[in-house]
């Protein structure tokens, strides 16, 4: 192994463990990975979930007696009838919704209820297959590959994370996006492209300037790189980028300012033009009103707005990746790319790791047909329906909406009748309750504005809406 390979890799070697992508050193097998799938505070207990992985159709379900999530390929071995549309049974077996047959967490079929009473099941083709899984910083990992090398293969979790857990206040979202994995590694590595795409979101245009990155160790399992000067011209400071083959970065900044800040990004492929990004946002304030602030901020809202941030981009990375497709994928990105400055040097060594490696989730497969913009921009389907705080807080959101036009209508019904009996003050108290219900009709729209958001994104980012004019006083 190379001396960069070793240094990059150092940290995340363990005794007896293996990295990423498997043995062979000129090859990554994207199978031979963890991937994360789910927060696990966004799992149901109670029923099974299904996902996509690698183009593999899974269910996720928690086993009571293990006390442990398990993952089978969602397919019955009896019918193929999906399991992630059946139940957890009472017994705590995962149950087949065509015929019944029940499943333990190994896979192996406890229960076919139209067998002879007393029979029982031995036949290894009455087994589901099940995937290795397990937990780390809050995340479900699954691995798909073969099952003997999950143990002795790393688990890629954020590293600064593990080396100490104290003072860290973390903010996270997820979300399904209409793009590859690689695509989304790309967008995320490129710190150049924030002023101008997130401008007036988390961005501005007037922070742009020369962006110098610098690969410092690169191999196999990924690379390390540097911006000196850092973003906002340098106000900053230093800024360290940590590539984790296939699917893991961080950017690595500390600043007098605000203390320390990662910006750490999973994409896991769910299939050829579609994964699931994992975003993190660990914080070591200086100050410790800031890490307060997003501890009392829920989580629904915060996804919300960082929705919005992703949909900044996620318009055009989704025909971008179409055209480098036309233009010959990675093996030719350097004639579909122009490429001429320093600030794509991380897009740059992310490409030719791929071609390097042969790093690809989807040989020979190509994109599917280009979406809608309503399709790209669905919250929905992508994220609120996954989402357990955002699925709570939009119930709860309607029902809340439901009981104030229930009271304006009531208010309307009994308005004329009840001045009959106000007398002198029959004026006054019909205009209060008028007003009344004019102000639960107006919280009634604002709460429908705001209901909108968990189902559709804004289709003009905010980069894109005139800019105030500035007073000349």
């Amino acid at each position: 192994m190379e001396t960069a390979e070793r240094n990059i890799t150092a940290h995340l070697e363990q005794p007896e463990q293996m990295l990423a992508g498997g043995t062979d050193p000129a090859f990554f097998d994207c199978q031979e990975v963890w991937y994360p799938v789910h927060y696990v505070q966004d799992l149901d207990k109670s029923k099974p979930t299904p996902f996509t992985l690698l183009g593999q159709n899974i269910v996720i379900w928690w086993e009571q007696q293990a006390g442990c999530w398990r993952v089978f390929e969602d397919k019955c071995p009896h019918r193929l009838a999906p399991l992630s549309q059946g139940r957890i049974a009472e017994d705590g077996l995962l149950e087949c919704p065509y015929h019944g047959w029940a499943f333990a967490g190994a896979g192996d079929c406890q229960r076919i209820p139209q067998q002879v009473v007393g029979q029982a099941v031995t036949s290894p083709r009455a087994c589901v297959r099940s995937l290795p899984t397990t937990v780390k910083q809050g995340l479900l990992f699954v691995y798909p590959g073969k099952a003997e090398n999950a143990t002795k293969t790393k688990v890629p979790v954020i590293e600064p994370l593990e080396e100490s857990l104290e003072g860290w206040v973390c903010i996270d979202t997820f979300r399904d996006l209409p793009y590859d994995a690689l695509t989304l590694m790309e967008n995320v590595l490129d710190a150049s492209h924030v002023p101008f795409t997130h401008h007036r979101s988390v961005g501005n245009r007037a922070n742009a300037s020369s962006v110098e990155l610098e690969v410092v160790e690169s191999g196999k399992h990924g690379f390390t790189g540097v911006w000196q000067e850092g973003p906002r011209r340098g106000t900053l400071g230093r800024q360290d980028t940590t590539f984790v083959a296939p699917g893991l970065m961080w950017h690595d900044l500390t600043s007098k300012q605000f203390g320390r800040t990662l910006t750490a990004v999973y994409a896991t492929p769910i299939r050829k033009g579609e994964c699931r990004l994992f975003a993190r946002f660990p914080f070591k304030f200086a100050s410790k009103l800031p890490g307060w602030i997003i501890k009392l901020t829920p989580r629904w809202y915060s996804h919300l707005g960082q929705n919005s941030v992703l949909e900044d981009d996620q318009i055009f990375l989704h025909y971008q990746e179409r055209y480098l497709e036309a233009g010959g994928g990675s093996g030719n990105f350097t004639k579909a790319f122009y490429l001429p400055t320093q600030a794509d040097a991380f897009v740059v060594e992310l490409r030719q790791w791929v071609n390097r490696y042969n790093a690809n989730p989807f040989p020979g497969e190509t994109l599917p047909p280009a979406l809608s913009t309503a399709q790209l921009l669905d919250r929905d389907r992508s994220h609120t329906s996954k989402c357990a705080s955002c699925r709570a807080a939009l119930a709860n959101l309607q029902r809340l909406r439901l009981g104030l036009a229930i009271v304006a209508a009531v208010i309307a019904i009994i308005n004329p009748p009840l001045t009959l009996f106000l007398g002198e003050n029959a004026a006054t108290g019909s205009l209060l309750l008028t007003a009344v219900a004019l102000i639960l009709g107006a919280v009634w729209l604002w709460l429908g504005s705001v209901e909108k958001q968990f189902y559709q994104g804004r289709e003009i980012p905010l980069r894109n809406l005139p800019e105030k004019k500035r007073s000349r006083h």
